[in-house]
Formats: structure tokens, sequence, C-alpha cells
């Protein structure tokens, strides 16, 4: 009973930690070359980041079924490959956790770059720096603030994720059940005390990952 309890909350951490580490890497390389670059459709590039953000989870939902359903070139590939489908595992949780939180990395990432001076990337050029230097002695530790605001933000949204996740990932007990899919069935049977529970981690949760982020934009 305390291991099927767990099992959601310790499922909901992996996913939203393994979804942060991914969206990191894509968010700051993309977001690192679009602010140097500038290019057609730029804008719409950008805008298609974030809507994700704004979208209604349900959407998301059936846009990953879509994609990776077993219809799609991509499901049928990838189940060639690996010998199954994507859809209802715990990588499909991953996946959906992802996809809503990449748009706060972006524009955190994005917002941090900007806001480096250009002549002090250009001072380092000219003593011989390589373009690897510049962003890793330079632009990382000078946004290193708004690179962390967004991994928090990522994380805690990608830990809440519910309706994407629902769709796409399902909610099977000790497989592929968050603490927001478990609150969900909780009160779907009536028992508000387990709902009780995991609201109570997940608030304690985000709250303890908010705090870090005042304690960060504070120093």
């Amino acid at each position: 009973m305390i291991e099927s309890f767990w099992f959601p909350v310790r499922l909901s951490l992996v996913v939203a930690m393994i979804a942060t580490i991914g969206t990191f890497v894509l968010a700051v390389f993309l977001s690192y070359q679009f602010n140097k670059k500038a290019f057609p459709g730029k804008t719409v590039v950008e805008t298609l980041f974030v809507l994700p953000l704004v979208l209604p989870p349900s959407v998301l939902g059936f846009l990953l079924l879509i994609v990776f359903g077993m219809n799609s070139p991509i499901g049928r590939g990838i189940e060639n490959v690996f010998g199954q489908s994507i859809m209802f595992t715990q990588f499909a949780a991953v996946l959906a956790a992802a996809v809503v939180a990449f748009p706060l990395m972006y524009q955190s990432a994005k917002a941090g770059f900007s806001s480096i001076d250009l002549d002090i990337e250009a001072a380092a050029r000219v003593d011989g720096a390589s373009e690897w230097m510049v962003f890793t002695k330079i632009n990382i530790p000078l946004a290193w603030r708004s690179l962390m605001t967004g991994v928090i933000l990522s994380f805690t949204r990608a830990l809440g994720e519910f309706g994407a996740t629902l769709m796409f990932a399902g909610n099977i007990p000790g497989k592929t059940q968050t603490i927001s899919t478990a609150i969900y069935v909780a009160l779907e049977s009536g028992d508000t005390e387990l709902a009780w529970k995991y609201v109570f981690i997940s608030i304690a949760l985000s709250f303890l990952f908010l705090i870090v982020i005042n304690r960060v934009n504070r120093n």
C-alpha cells in the first residue's frame, strides 16, 4: 500500500527531472542561436515554440496522439525500431511534460541571453575566444539567473502536467500514474482523503521550488 502510494510521487519527480533536462538543452541551444540570428519567419517559429503555453492540454494531448500514434509514420517507425509504441508508457509522460515545459525554459533562456551586452562578447572574440568559449565562459555565467529560473519553472510545470499526460501516457497504476492523474482518480472514486494527500505533496513541492526562484532572483 505504501509502495503504491509513493509511486506517483516518484514517477512525477523522475518525469519532471528528465523532461527538464531535455528542455534545458534544447531551449538553451535554440534560444542562443535565435538570439544571434535574424531570418525570414523567425517570429513565426518562435511563436510555435511558445504555443504550448497557451494551448489547452487536451489539444496538446491530441496532437501528441496524432504525431506519435500508431497511424502516423513516426509512430510506426518507433514501433518498428523498439518493438512497441511509446503511447501509454513512461516515456510518453516525459514527452508530454517536456512539451508543456519547453516554452517556459525557452522564454527564460531567451531573456537571459538578450540581456547580455554584445560588447562583452565582442571583446572576448577580439582576445581570441572561440564561439564555444564565448558561450560557455560568458553567456552561460551572465545568464545563469534566467536559466535557473527557467529550470525551476519548467520543472514545476512538468511536475504538475495533467491533461496531455492523461491522454498520451494514460493513467496506469504502477506504470504511468503521476501525482496529477492520481488526484483525478482519487476524486473520481470518492477518496478525498487520498486526493488531499497528493494535493498537499504537490503544493509543498511547488512551494519549495518557487522559494528557490525567489532566492535566486534576490541574490
